[in-house]
């Protein structure tokens, strides 16, 4: 199996690209994440690479980064997606935002990313939650200790988990009360009060 691949990039088409190494062109397919920062066609470029075989058919994909790679092959884990919808996610999403929406259950936001429907995408936040930190090998956002998440919400959702809620709780509580301008302290209080007067 190929982990690496290191030479001169001869052709680039989304989501194709080939590789001559050594005189050798190899074809791979690669998610828009990676094709924004791919050099010019002429010039060298390493790339992590997923090599994956069917019975009638062999791929070869390519990933500017591990995380890339380690996320593209963490989602084929649910039950129902493969390589097209793996490919979709790290094109409609980084590897953190990715895992935060996972991790907050965010099946809205998922469900934006093209070929993910509610059904594709409840069953991610079901099976990848208790991961959602470590997808991509990549610390969440949320799970970073000493630091925050960016948004008040996102902070005020992680707190409440914190709390013992679980996290599509905690995201419908914060989002029923959150007022403009409300920073994380304000939403925090607002969802308990509501939640004690329910």
């Amino acid at each position: 199996m190929i982990g690496r691949l290191k030479g001169i990039i001869i052709h680039k088409q989304p989501p194709w690209l080939v590789v001559d190494v050594h005189g050798v062109g190899y074809e791979l397919e690669a998610p828009m994440s990676t094709f924004y920062d791919l050099p010019e066609v002429g010039r060298e470029v390493a790339l992590f690479t997923h090599y994956a075989q069917k019975e009638d058919s062999v791929s070869l994909y390519g990933f500017l980064s591990e995380a890339e790679r380690r996320l593209f092959r963490d989602v084929q884990k649910v039950s129902g997606i493969g390589a097209k919808i793996a490919l979709a996610i790290l094109s409609g999403a980084s590897v953190g935002e990715f895992a935060r929406l996972v991790q907050t259950s965010d099946v809205t936001a998922l469900c934006r990313i093209p070929g993910i429907g509610k059904k594709t995408a409840e069953r991610i936040v079901v099976e990848l939650r208790d991961r959602a930190a470590s997808l991509g090998g990549l610390p969440s956002a949320l799970n970073m200790k000493g630091a925050a998440p960016t948004d008040p919400l996102g902070e005020a959702v992680a707190a409440l988990q914190q709390l013992g809620y679980k996290p599509a709780e905690a995201l419908k509580m914060a989002e029923k009360v959150q007022g403009d301008g409300d920073d994380a302290e304000a939403i925090i209080r607002k969802a308990l009060k509501s939640a004690l007067k329910a």
